[in-house]
């Protein structure tokens, strides 16, 4: 039955793309902004030009997207970072999405799909200027290294987590 006047929340939908598929563009722009805006043009360059695209095609890496109506608003990518451990990379949600339960969803999907590429692990970094990944991350069980991403001085450069890919928390050693 339709409510007339009602608006329809679309559903979001999860497709999984290569890298250099034009639908990841939205996200990648979005990644080179909000780096811009919080770490500086440079830094947001070094970071996005860090690793070859070809690390995040299958059988090895992978990306999805979380789409609205067609259009991506959240998603991320994974990479090898050995035989048993996916680096995820790109978690993204567009600003104008946020709040909504996307990035949780997007991470979800990203991990479902290292799953299925034969990872038990994932390990990722945030940056020190975005609190809310640090909290995000520690919500869904990801533990945080206490070792790792550490300056001389015992301040934050950069915060590095594990999660065990079937559930739970993994200690992770900055290894």
């Amino acid at each position: 039955m339709t409510v007339q006047g009602a608006e329809r929340t679309p559903a979001p939908v999860e497709r999984a793309v290569a890298m250099g598929d034009p639908a990841v563009r939205p996200m990648l722009e979005g990644l080179a902004e909000e780096y811009t805006r919080r770490y500086g043009a440079e830094a947001a360059r070094r970071e996005l030009e860090a690793y070859p695209e070809a690390d995040f095609d299958a059988p090895y890496g992978g990306v999805v997207l979380i789409e609205l109506d067609g259009r991506p608003v959240a998603g991320g990518a994974f990479r090898r970072k050995d035989a048993a451990t996916a680096e995820f990379k790109r978690i993204w949600t567009d600003g104008a999405h946020r709040r909504r339960g996307l990035g949780r969803r997007a991470l979800s999907a990203v991990e479902a799909a290292a799953v299925r590429s034969g990872y038990r692990r994932a390990y990722l970094t945030t940056g020190p200027e975005q609190p809310e990944a640090v909290a995000m991350y520690g919500r869904l069980g990801y533990a945080l290294s206490d070792a790792e991403g550490l300056d001389e001085q015992g301040g934050r450069r950069y915060y590095a987590f594990a999660k065990e890919l079937a559930g739970g928390a993994a200690p992770y050693d900055g290894r």
